[in-house]
Protein backbone atom coordinates (compact mmCIF):
# COMPACT_ATOMS: atom_id res chain seq x y z
CA UNK A 1 0.00 0.00 0.00
CA UNK A 2 1.02 3.59 -0.55
CA UNK A 3 0.15 6.32 1.93
CA UNK A 4 0.24 10.10 1.56
CA UNK A 5 0.80 12.21 4.65
CA UNK A 6 0.38 15.92 5.42
CA UNK A 7 3.28 17.26 7.49
CA UNK A 8 4.05 20.44 9.39
CA UNK A 9 7.36 21.34 10.97
CA UNK A 10 9.52 24.11 12.32
CA UNK A 11 12.78 23.86 10.38
CA UNK A 12 14.94 25.91 12.77
CA UNK A 13 16.90 23.01 14.24
CA UNK A 14 17.21 20.92 11.06
CA UNK A 15 19.58 20.96 8.10
CA UNK A 16 16.74 20.91 5.60
CA UNK A 17 14.32 18.15 4.68
CA UNK A 18 16.64 15.79 2.82
CA UNK A 19 18.84 13.32 4.70
CA UNK A 20 22.56 14.09 4.66
CA UNK A 21 24.40 11.08 3.23
CA UNK A 22 27.90 11.85 4.49
CA UNK A 23 27.20 13.13 8.01
CA UNK A 24 24.84 12.84 10.95
CA UNK A 25 23.25 16.30 10.81
CA UNK A 26 19.56 16.22 11.85
CA UNK A 27 17.02 16.44 9.01
CA UNK A 28 13.24 16.26 8.72
CA UNK A 29 13.47 13.15 6.51
CA UNK A 30 15.61 11.28 9.02
CA UNK A 31 13.14 11.95 11.85
CA UNK A 32 10.13 10.95 9.73
CA UNK A 33 11.67 7.74 8.42
CA UNK A 34 12.73 6.71 11.91
CA UNK A 35 9.25 7.27 13.37
CA UNK A 36 7.33 5.66 10.49
CA UNK A 37 9.65 2.64 10.44
CA UNK A 38 8.89 1.97 14.09
CA UNK A 39 5.15 1.82 13.42
CA UNK A 40 5.54 -0.11 10.15
CA UNK A 41 7.97 -2.61 11.73
CA UNK A 42 10.26 -2.34 8.69
CA UNK A 43 12.58 0.29 7.17
CA UNK A 44 10.65 3.02 5.36
CA UNK A 45 11.81 5.63 2.87
CA UNK A 46 9.74 8.78 2.34
CA UNK A 47 9.42 11.02 -0.73
CA UNK A 48 8.49 14.71 -0.20
CA UNK A 49 6.66 17.16 -2.42
CA UNK A 50 9.55 19.58 -1.91
CA UNK A 51 12.99 19.38 -0.31
CA UNK A 52 12.95 22.46 1.88
CA UNK A 53 16.29 24.03 2.88
CA UNK A 54 17.93 24.43 6.27
CA UNK A 55 15.78 26.60 8.52
CA UNK A 56 12.70 26.59 6.25
CA UNK A 57 9.34 25.67 7.79
CA UNK A 58 6.22 23.92 6.49
CA UNK A 59 2.54 23.84 7.32
CA UNK A 60 1.51 21.92 4.19
CA UNK A 61 4.32 19.56 3.21
CA UNK A 62 3.21 16.25 1.66
CA UNK A 63 5.15 12.97 1.62
CA UNK A 64 4.44 9.40 0.60
CA UNK A 65 5.75 5.99 1.62
CA UNK A 66 5.07 2.32 0.79
CA UNK A 67 4.32 -0.48 3.23
CA UNK A 68 2.73 -3.93 3.54
CA UNK A 69 1.79 -3.30 7.17
CA UNK A 70 -1.95 -3.07 7.82
CA UNK A 71 -3.07 -0.44 10.32
CA UNK A 72 -5.96 2.00 10.53
CA UNK A 73 -5.30 5.59 9.53
CA UNK A 74 -5.94 6.60 13.15
CA UNK A 75 -3.29 4.20 14.47
CA UNK A 76 -0.77 5.30 11.86
CA UNK A 77 -1.38 8.93 12.78
CA UNK A 78 -1.13 8.55 16.55
CA UNK A 79 1.70 6.04 16.40
CA UNK A 80 3.96 8.08 14.10
CA UNK A 81 3.38 11.31 16.02
CA UNK A 82 4.28 9.54 19.26
CA UNK A 83 7.81 8.97 17.92
CA UNK A 84 8.32 12.38 16.32
CA UNK A 85 9.95 15.36 18.06
CA UNK A 86 7.61 18.17 19.10
CA UNK A 87 8.60 20.42 16.18
CA UNK A 88 7.43 17.87 13.55
CA UNK A 89 3.84 16.61 13.30
CA UNK A 90 1.71 14.49 10.99
CA UNK A 91 -1.61 16.28 10.35
CA UNK A 92 -3.30 13.62 8.22
CA UNK A 93 -2.64 10.30 6.47
CA UNK A 94 -4.55 8.75 3.54
CA UNK A 95 -4.15 5.68 1.34
CA UNK A 96 -3.45 6.64 -2.27
CA UNK A 97 -3.05 4.78 -5.58
CA UNK A 98 0.40 3.35 -6.24
CA UNK A 99 0.91 5.78 -9.12
CA UNK A 100 0.67 8.72 -6.72
CA UNK A 101 4.00 10.50 -6.23
CA UNK A 102 4.32 13.30 -3.68
CA UNK A 103 6.67 15.27 -5.91
CA UNK A 104 5.88 14.38 -9.51
CA UNK A 105 2.07 14.19 -9.13
CA UNK A 106 1.90 17.72 -7.71
CA UNK A 107 0.37 20.33 -10.01
CA UNK A 108 1.10 23.39 -7.86
CA UNK A 109 2.86 24.51 -4.70
CA UNK A 110 2.22 27.53 -2.49
CA UNK A 111 4.75 29.28 -0.28
CA UNK A 112 4.44 32.12 2.19
CA UNK A 113 7.27 34.42 3.14
CA UNK A 114 6.59 36.10 6.48
CA UNK A 115 8.29 39.34 7.46
CA UNK A 116 8.10 40.84 10.95
CA UNK A 117 8.30 44.52 10.02
CA UNK A 118 9.18 46.37 13.20
CA UNK A 119 11.98 48.53 14.62
CA UNK A 120 12.03 46.20 17.64
CA UNK A 121 12.71 42.46 17.39
CA UNK A 122 10.20 39.87 18.60
CA UNK A 123 11.08 37.11 21.04
CA UNK A 124 7.99 35.08 20.12
CA UNK A 125 8.65 35.11 16.37
CA UNK A 126 12.43 34.75 16.55
CA UNK A 127 13.44 32.37 13.72
CA UNK A 128 9.75 32.03 12.74
CA UNK A 129 9.74 35.17 10.57
CA UNK A 130 12.32 37.47 9.01
CA UNK A 131 12.91 40.67 10.98
CA UNK A 132 12.99 43.80 8.81
CA UNK A 133 13.50 47.11 10.64
CA UNK A 134 12.80 49.63 7.86
CA UNK A 135 9.16 50.40 7.17
CA UNK A 136 7.86 48.45 4.18
CA UNK A 137 5.22 49.66 1.73
CA UNK A 138 3.28 46.44 1.20
CA UNK A 139 1.01 48.02 -1.45
CA UNK A 140 3.96 48.89 -3.68
CA UNK A 141 5.41 45.42 -3.06
CA UNK A 142 2.12 43.82 -4.16
CA UNK A 143 1.96 45.93 -7.31
CA UNK A 144 5.55 45.07 -8.22
CA UNK A 145 5.04 41.37 -7.51
CA UNK A 146 2.49 41.19 -10.33
CA UNK A 147 5.37 41.38 -12.82
CA UNK A 148 6.29 37.85 -11.68
CA UNK A 149 2.87 36.40 -12.54
CA UNK A 150 2.78 34.25 -15.67
CA UNK A 151 5.39 32.10 -17.41
CA UNK A 152 8.94 33.46 -17.32
CA UNK A 153 12.59 32.51 -17.38
CA UNK A 154 13.57 32.86 -13.69
CA UNK A 155 17.35 32.49 -14.19
CA UNK A 156 17.85 35.77 -12.29
CA UNK A 157 16.14 34.21 -9.27
CA UNK A 158 17.64 30.72 -9.09
CA UNK A 159 20.51 29.58 -6.89
CA UNK A 160 23.86 29.08 -8.58
CA UNK A 161 23.79 25.39 -7.68
CA UNK A 162 20.20 24.84 -8.88
CA UNK A 163 19.97 21.50 -10.72
CA UNK A 164 16.67 22.07 -12.53
CA UNK A 165 16.87 21.36 -16.27
CA UNK A 166 14.89 24.47 -17.14
CA UNK A 167 14.54 27.92 -15.50
CA UNK A 168 11.02 28.35 -16.92
CA UNK A 169 8.29 28.46 -14.29
CA UNK A 170 4.66 29.64 -14.28
CA UNK A 171 3.44 31.71 -11.34
CA UNK A 172 -0.34 31.64 -10.81
CA UNK A 173 -0.51 34.49 -8.31
CA UNK A 174 1.73 36.55 -6.04
CA UNK A 175 -0.14 38.40 -3.29
CA UNK A 176 1.29 40.62 -0.56
CA UNK A 177 -0.60 42.07 2.38
CA UNK A 178 -0.02 43.40 5.90
CA UNK A 179 -1.38 42.06 9.19
CA UNK A 180 -0.29 44.46 11.94
CA UNK A 181 3.51 44.15 12.05
CA UNK A 182 3.58 41.27 9.57
CA UNK A 183 4.03 41.65 5.83
CA UNK A 184 3.06 38.35 4.22
CA UNK A 185 4.09 37.34 0.72
CA UNK A 186 2.15 34.41 -0.79
CA UNK A 187 3.04 32.88 -4.14
CA UNK A 188 1.66 29.87 -6.03
CA UNK A 189 3.36 28.23 -9.03
CA UNK A 190 3.55 24.94 -10.85
CA UNK A 191 7.03 24.49 -9.34
CA UNK A 192 9.91 26.56 -7.99
CA UNK A 193 13.63 26.73 -8.62
CA UNK A 194 16.14 26.41 -5.78
CA UNK A 195 16.00 29.62 -3.65
CA UNK A 196 13.52 31.15 -6.13
CA UNK A 197 11.01 32.33 -3.50
CA UNK A 198 13.70 33.72 -1.20
CA UNK A 199 15.39 35.51 -4.10
CA UNK A 200 12.13 37.09 -5.22
CA UNK A 201 11.41 38.05 -1.61
CA UNK A 202 14.82 39.70 -1.32
CA UNK A 203 14.11 41.94 -4.30
CA UNK A 204 10.59 42.79 -3.11
CA UNK A 205 11.95 43.79 0.30
CA UNK A 206 14.33 46.19 -1.47
CA UNK A 207 11.41 47.58 -3.48
CA UNK A 208 9.20 47.92 -0.41
CA UNK A 209 11.87 49.86 1.46
CA UNK A 210 12.65 52.15 -1.48
CA UNK A 211 16.07 50.70 -2.31
CA UNK A 212 14.95 49.51 -5.77
CA UNK A 213 12.52 51.08 -8.27
CA UNK A 214 9.03 49.62 -8.42
CA UNK A 215 9.29 48.72 -12.11
CA UNK A 216 12.69 46.97 -12.04
CA UNK A 217 11.41 43.39 -12.18
CA UNK A 218 10.81 43.07 -15.96
CA UNK A 219 14.38 44.18 -16.68
CA UNK A 220 15.86 41.86 -14.05
CA UNK A 221 13.88 38.92 -15.47
CA UNK A 222 15.13 39.75 -18.98
CA UNK A 223 18.81 39.84 -17.86
CA UNK A 224 18.70 36.12 -16.86
CA UNK A 225 21.55 36.96 -14.50
CA UNK A 226 21.44 36.20 -10.78
CA UNK A 227 23.84 39.06 -9.99
CA UNK A 228 21.30 41.64 -11.25
CA UNK A 229 18.76 40.88 -8.50
CA UNK A 230 18.94 41.40 -4.73
CA UNK A 231 20.38 39.18 -2.01
CA UNK A 232 18.65 35.97 -0.95
CA UNK A 233 16.18 36.61 1.87
CA UNK A 234 16.77 34.57 5.07
CA UNK A 235 15.37 31.04 5.30
CA UNK A 236 13.58 31.63 8.59
CA UNK A 237 10.74 33.57 6.92
CA UNK A 238 9.82 30.85 4.40
CA UNK A 239 6.95 28.36 4.78
CA UNK A 240 5.71 25.67 2.39
CA UNK A 241 1.97 26.03 3.00
CA UNK A 242 0.18 23.93 0.36
CA UNK A 243 0.73 21.32 -2.32
CA UNK A 244 -2.04 20.69 -4.87
CA UNK A 245 -2.78 17.42 -6.68
CA UNK A 246 -5.33 16.18 -9.21
CA UNK A 247 -8.58 15.32 -7.41
CA UNK A 248 -8.54 11.68 -8.51
CA UNK A 249 -5.76 10.85 -6.05
CA UNK A 250 -7.87 11.82 -3.03
CA UNK A 251 -11.39 10.78 -4.01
Amino acid sequence: MRFALGIEYIGTHYYGFQSQIHDQLPTIQEKLESAISKIANHPVSVIPAGRTDKGVHATGQVIHFDTDTIRSEYKWLLGINAYLPKDISIKWIKPVPTDFHARFSAIARTYQYRVFNSPVRSAIFHQRATLYHSRLDEKIMHQSAQYFVGKHDFSSFRAIGCQSKTPIRKIDYFNIHRQDNFVILEVRANAFLHHMVRNMAGLLLDIGSGKKPTDCIPDILSFCDRTKASITAPAEGLYLTQVDYPENFFC
